[in-house]
């Protein structure tokens, strides 16, 4: 295949997510407040600044948060809790196995060995 005919079928890495997509893809997933008071803001804006730190690496206190409605911290905190908690784990393996289920996981391209080349200047091996 190609470079311009895989560049057609690969898209990119979401940005932003829908609220449709979020409450039916990465909801049941992410583990939510047991208890305390209800938050300021949904699970799904939460979702979506961490997207935006993740995207453009931008520090968590430069997150440019819309009319102060939380904390920088507040979104730190929950992405932390869900990387401590495995709802990302949790997340990456249940999506692929849908895939997979789907037949839409093409697994020609992919390098799970996790190796990789390390370049140095000089080095003779």
């Amino acid at each position: 295949m190609d470079k311009q005919a895989y560049r057609q079928r690969v898209k990119k890495l979401p940005v932003q997510v829908s609220r449709a997509d979020f409450n039916r893809y990465i909801l049941p997933y992410v583990s939510r407040a047991r208890r305390g008071p209800k938050g300021k803001l949904t699970h799904f804006q939460i979702f979506n600044y961490i997207l935006y730190v993740l995207h453009t690496g931008v520090q968590w206190n430069q997150l440019p948060i819309r009319r102060k409605e939380i904390h920088w911290s507040n979104v730190y905190k929950w992405h932390l809790r869900w990387s401590r908690d495995g709802s990302y784990r949790n997340l990456f393996e249940t999506s692929v196995m849908l895939l997979n289920s789907k037949g839409k996981l093409d697994l020609r391209i992919l390098h799970g060995d996790g190796s990789n080349t390390v370049a140095k200047k000089g080095v003779q091996e």
